[in-house]
């Protein structure tokens, strides 16, 4: 009996031995499984699922900051997803957040940005080159991206003709040497590492300075038990993540009349969005006129090879930036010309206005952060929030010819997908099922309480949720057609007044705007006409 108990305990302890290798081993062959095998789609899903589960965790364990505000399970997985998701949609106050709760929104916000998860994207593409085998397979494999050659295509002859000569070439070049087919992507990989912790750390670093020396906005968050370093960090990441949350209640009205704080931020909402792809192309050449690398080069000469979506063509991200301005000019121009005089601005200085002008154009391309109450906003600007939240961040004004042609085995291979992708709806269809579901669920506050919860207001918060900006018209009790005491109004997003229902699809509609690049030719089958 002892002999067969010893026994057992020696098996025990080999097997305990080999845990940690056994381990090593399943993470390393699943690691190696979805390299080969996954879908980028199911991927990026389960990649935002896990952390948004990761992060609920971590904050129901964590204490919040008084006892007495304890959280529905719902509303932590709704802040988690938002967060991850970077959409700052918000069924609870900020401030009930403890320090360390913080800083999991901190981490969430880091690693759901657009930006960090582009970069894990080169690691699984390089990962990718390792196993496609010998160099020149590889090398062959590589080239089919070089259809957009430096030459433009004009049908005429000699164009063609330039046009196969720099394909060729490329292909040429690339079996010659390593760095031109793997090299590349790795040294595309560093440059958007250093990006991140450049804007991250200078962004942080700011906004800690300006606090330090101006006593009056470092009194508001001593006077909210914000720490400063806290609120320095969380901005600079949701800033850049283009996030929208803010560690205070009224997001950044307090900061309202900091003119030089919301200048700040600004760069950092456009370098960290729509902006990206400019300041990626600036900053490898700038990289490419100190270290003469020839990687730099290749990246600036053949954008599309590297298979990263975030690298575009020198014109395109010309016709990129010049479409960003404009839509930041036009949303200007009709805010100040609507609201100049009004309620949400009164109080502040002409520059102040132009300024906060300013800050509300920037975010409402997907950022999310506020100096005054959407509520008191004139119908118009709503209206144009509405499309501005709805467009894509590389919306562009592109009056140039696509030069990529596909081949005829590219055509036969497309062939195949074709039925599965007419079953596909677009991102309007998608839009219009969600806001009918909320309709439906939400049908008693509407009858009950039309003035908040009306049509236009449920598809504010449905688009802003989609397009991952975290803009809210919010909930007021005085807008309520038969008084009740018991009713107080609070510093979160419309959503918060919501069924479980309403926001299990809300939190569906998040997720659906995070991964929306991948169904953007949805709905081709449609003909109207």
């Amino acid at each position: 009996m002892h002999s067969s108990l010893s026994k057992k305990a020696q098996q025990l302890h080999t097997y305990m031995k080999l845990w940690p290798f056994i381990v090593w081993c399943f993470v390393k062959c699943s690691y190696r499984f979805i390299i080969s095998h996954s879908d980028p789609f199911l991927i990026q899903l389960f990649y935002f699922t896990s952390i948004s589960s990761a992060g609920f965790l971590a904050l129901k364990i964590l204490e919040p900051k008084n006892e007495l505000n304890r959280f529905k399970n719902l509303d932590l997985f709704f802040t988690s997803i938002s967060a991850s998701t970077v959409s700052s949609m918000g069924t609870v106050e900020m401030e009930v957040f403890s320090d360390p709760q913080l800083w999991v929104l901190i981490l969430l916000m880091f690693v759901g940005g657009e930006v960090f998860t582009s970069m894990l994207g080169l690691q699984f593409m390089k990962a990718r080159f390792n196993r496609e085998g010998p160099t020149q397979k590889r090398a062959e494999s590589l080239s089919t991206d070089l259809e957009s050659p430096t030459c433009t295509n004009l049908g005429d002859a000699s164009q063609l003709k330039c046009t196969r000569l720099v394909d060729t070439s490329s292909k040429m070049h690339l079996t010659e040497g390593e760095h031109l087919k793997h090299d590349v992507i790795k040294y595309l990989g560093y440059v958007v590492l250093c990006y991140l912790i450049a804007a991250t750390l200078s962004g942080s670093s700011f906004i800690s300075v300006y606090l330090s020396f101006v006593s009056g906005a470092r009194d508001v968050l001593e006077g909210k038990g914000i720490k400063i370093s806290t609120f320095s960090i969380f901005t600079a990441v949701s800033s850049f993540g283009n996030c929208g949350f803010i560690p205070a209640n009224e997001n950044m009205m307090i900061f309202k009349k900091n003119s030089i704080l919301l200048l700040l931020i600004i760069p950092q909402i456009l370098a960290g969005n729509t902006l990206f792809p400019v300041f990626l192309r600036f900053m490898i050449w700038v990289l490419k006129k100190l270290t003469k690398r020839e990687e730099f080069n290749y990246m600036l000469q053949h954008p599309r090879a590297t298979r990263y979506k975030h690298l575009l063509p020198p014109k395109h991200s010309g016709y990129l930036a010049f479409t960003v301005f404009g839509f930041i000019l036009v949303q200007m121009v009709l805010f100040c010309s609507l609201e100049w005089n009004s309620e949400a601005l009164k109080g502040l200085t002409s520059f102040q206005k132009v300024v906060g002008a300013l800050f509300q154009s920037v975010n409402s391309r997907h950022a999310g952060e506020s100096i005054i109450d959407l509520s008191t906003l004139s119908h118009a600007i709503l209206v144009l929030y509405v499309v501005m939240m709805y467009l894509p961040p590389y919306t562009s004004f592109l009056p140039i010819k696509d030069d990529e042609r596909p081949s005829v085995d590219e055509k036969e291979g497309n062939e195949r997908r074709n039925l599965l992708k007419s079953l596909i709806f677009s991102q309007l269809s998608y839009l219009v099922i969600f806001v009918t579901l909320i309709c439906i669920t939400e049908r008693k506050a509407m009858i009950e309480d039309p003035l908040n919860f009306n049509v236009f207001n449920i598809v504010f918060e449905v688009i802003s949720a989609y397009g991952n900006v975290g803009f809210s018209i919010g909930y007021s009790c005085q807008r309520l057609l038969k008084p009740d005491r018991s009713c107080k109004d609070a510093w979160y997003g419309f959503v918060g007044r919501w069924s479980n229902q309403g926001k299990l699809i809300l939190i569906l509609v998040m997720l659906f705007g995070r991964l929306k690049n991948f169904n953007m030719e949805g709905g081709k089958a449609w003909k109207l006409g």
